[in-house]
């Protein structure tokens, strides 16, 4: 199978009724549409513009601490 084939599944009567799609195009697709969820509020999508735009963070080890994990 290619890497981006993909196939069609068929009934009796040659009408297409499911698909198989590979694994790493599948990963894109959901999270395109979790993406696209997201996105809808208005909320959600200022914060995820603003987080985007940030070039500061916190290292790991100290979200860790603060998080108690």
């Amino acid at each position: 199978m290619a890497p981006r084939a993909i196939l069609y599944v068929s009934d009796a009567s040659g009408k297409p009724t499911s698909v198989i799609v590979p694994i790493k195009l599948w990963r894109e697709i959901e999270a395109e549409r979790e993406t696209a969820y997201l996105l809808k509020s208005r909320a959600t999508r200022k914060r995820l513009l603003d987080a985007r735009q940030r070039d500061t963070g916190v290292p790991l080890g100290e979200a860790r601490e603060r998080l108690g994990i």
